[in-house]
């Protein structure tokens, strides 16, 4: 029985430090690694994305894939879903190291049927859904502050990112304990800026990333 392990980061400007931190923490043996390359967008499909589609097909049934956090392979319910679909058909185990599903076994079959359990199932869709609506709200008070910053004659233009010379300084200070706010600071940045460089080193703050 194979341990395949899946990782991936959204944007060039990050690493999977963090990702290799939980994983080696998890004491997995003999892993097989499969990385997607750097900037390979949540937004496409699980089962589109060329590393993962590798894996599924180096996999054999019972073999265990292995995740840091759920975020790294899928973001909405549907993606969530399709992919434990194709993980029961192929008889595949689905491990998450860390974060809010980390404590569920998502891939738990019936003892007698052999399907997967409908609590797991609820659990997933519920966890999801409600990572979704807090996505929603924060683009709902975004919109209305950029209205309302528009109002008073600010037309909400973007405070610069990070660069690439500032971010190992950022990554390292962030490390060393520093706060996002001070180092917004710091930086003459926004703190969204400063989120998104050290991204993959945050403790993971909802499911759905």
């Amino acid at each position: 029985m194979a341990n395949l392990v899946y990782k991936r980061v959204s944007t060039d400007q990050q690493s999977t430090d963090r990702q290799n931190l939980v994983l080696a923490e998890a004491g997995i043996e003999d892993p097989v690694a499969f990385e997607e390359q750097a900037g390979t967008s949540s937004r496409l499909h699980p089962l589109q994305r060329p590393k993962f589609g590798e894996l599924l097909t180096y996999a054999r049934p019972g073999d265990t894939v292995h995740i840091s956090e759920m975020f790294r392979l899928v973001r909405g319910t549907g993606h969530i879903l399709d992919v434990l679909d194709v993980l029961h058909r192929d008889r595949l185990a689905l491990r998450i190291h860390d974060g809010a599903f980390s404590a569920m076994d998502l891939t738990a079959r019936h003892p007698r049927t052999g399907e997967l359990l409908s609590t797991g199932k609820f659990m997933v869709q519920t966890l999801a859904a409600a990572g979704e609506l807090q996505r929603d709200l924060q683009r709902e008070l975004t919109y209305d502050g950029l209205r309302a910053a528009e109002a008073k004659g600010n037309k909400g233009r973007r405070r610069p990112a990070v660069t690439a010379a500032k971010a190992i300084a950022v990554r390292a200070a962030y490390l060393g304990g520093q706060s996002i706010a001070a180092l917004a600071r710091d930086h003459r940045v926004s703190r969204g800026a400063i989120r998104t460089a050290v991204a993959d080193l945050m403790p993971e703050h909802c499911a759905c990333r």
